[in-house]
């Protein structure tokens, strides 16, 4: 746990949590993972005056990151498959890592340079047309974007704990290092650490997901958002499924090894 700073709102917040201790007693210490709980310490912290966001704060075990950055690429392809791959989606997801509710996005699509034009199994994969691509950034100025996203949401303040969450290593221990060597671009530190989702279900659940977002969002009784191999759909499917595991009581904790 993080040591709260001694400020004025950091006691105003310790007042608070004091308060909801004793509106919900010895319930607070309860399992997470049982909805019925969840939602009857909601309603009991409300009927005393306290907003969502209170009652987030106690219905999460604490996380060590304050943000939590979900991250889905979607890269060409082909079968079989071509060769360099290049990212034609970026998304990431600001999960708050107090409340687990997303707070900002970043959503780019990339133009392909190497194989600029979609192969059609791609598009069918992936739901990306060709006009989604065309005259888009480069990977090179996206990863631009990328930094000025994080400056402006505060993800580059040293005191700020973030790190990636990805479904599998493949994005940022394959991807994104292979095609930045292929164009000569420097990788950012924050891309050099990460969650794998599957790895801390695996931890939580004790069974491997072998199909990965379809299998975890199964096995917690969770309703698939979106499109499979949408970069943007499998993110917001990724939060949901750390925010399900978060009130079940799990800690995330970094599974990339340092490079």
């Amino acid at each position: 746990m993080l040591a709260p700073l001694q400020t004025g709102a950091a006691r105003f917040s310790s007042y608070l949590l004091s308060r909801a201790r004793k509106v919900l007693g010895s319930q607070l210490f309860s399992p997470c993972g049982v909805p019925e709980f969840c939602s009857i310490s909601t309603r009991k912290l409300a009927a005393h005056g306290f907003g969502a966001s209170m009652a987030a704060m106690v219905s999460f075990p604490p996380q060590r990151y304050h943000y939590f950055l979900v991250l889905d690429f979607e890269a060409t392809c082909d079968k079989p498959q071509i060769h360099p791959q290049e990212i034609i989606e970026f998304p990431i997801l600001k999960l708050n890592g107090r409340t687990m509710e997303i707070e900002s996005t970043f959503h780019m699509y990339v133009q392909p340079v190497v194989h600029p034009q979609l192969t059609p199994f791609c598009t069918e994969l992936t739901g990306i047309i060709q006009a989604m691509v065309d005259g888009q950034p480069s990977l090179q100025q996206v990863l631009e974007r990328v930094d000025e996203w994080m400056a402006k949401e505060g993800l580059l303040d040293p005191n700020v704990k973030s790190i990636f969450v990805t479904c599998g290593d493949w994005d940022l221990k394959v991807m994104l290092p292979g095609q930045c060597q292929y164009l000569g671009l420097p990788v950012a530190d924050y891309f050099k650490q990460w969650i794998n989702l599957k790895k801390a279900y695996s931890f939580a659940m004790g069974c491997w997901p072998k199909n990965g977002l379809l299998d975890m969002n199964k096995g917690l009784s969770l309703q698939h958002i979106g499109r499979p191999h949408s970069g943007i759909d499998d993110c917001k499917n990724i939060a949901n499924i750390m925010k399900t595991l978060a009130y079940r009581g799990f800690i995330f904790k970094q599974t990339s090894k340092p490079f």
